[in-house]
């Protein structure tokens, strides 16, 4: 992943949503002080409409919640205007990473009141924080929620 990231500085390329991804990924992999350096840097100057692509975002996600910079991850998944299952998912692994795992409930409500219906994923990350929040109350309402077809993988 160094490797990577000396490239990416050594080399002159145009940015698209590919190298967008494997740098916020080589960072969140390294999550050393250079990394979060180019990853923060490359981050403020992207683009605003390379927000809503999934896999940039859940990306960028990713690598400052592997940061361990919260703040950061909430107000950029906040700049997202099209958010999907994958998104959501993301801040909610994110939250499992940083002991925050009780956040992930409210989330789970935002995604509700949009229709939003997490994935496969999404259940999973969401059943993680129930073993991590220790809050049964809503570990059952999570777990009676969980399709039947999830279910059946899941077990």
């Amino acid at each position: 992943f160094e490797k990577a990231l000396d490239l990416f500085e050594q080399i002159d390329i145009e940015l698209d949503d590919v190298t967008y991804t494997i740098v916020f990924n080589a960072c969140a992999k390294l999550c050393n002080d250079r990394a979060m350096k180019i990853g923060k840097k490359l981050l403020a100057k992207m683009p605003e409409n390379y927000r809503n692509n999934n896999i940039i975002s859940t990306s960028a996600i990713d690598m400052l919640m592997k940061f361990g910079d919260v703040e950061s991850a909430e107000r950029f998944f906040r700049s997202i205007k099209a958010k999907g299952a994958d998104i959501h998912g993301a801040l909610m692994n994110g939250y499992n990473l940083n002991g925050e795992s009780w956040k992930c409930f409210k989330i789970f409500e935002e995604m509700k009141e949009k229709n939003i219906i997490p994935d496969e994923i999404g259940w999973n990350i969401l059943i993680g924080a129930c073993s991590k929040s220790g809050m049964l109350h809503h570990c059952q309402y999570i777990v009676n929620q969980i399709p039947l077809n999830i279910q059946n993988k899941i077990r």
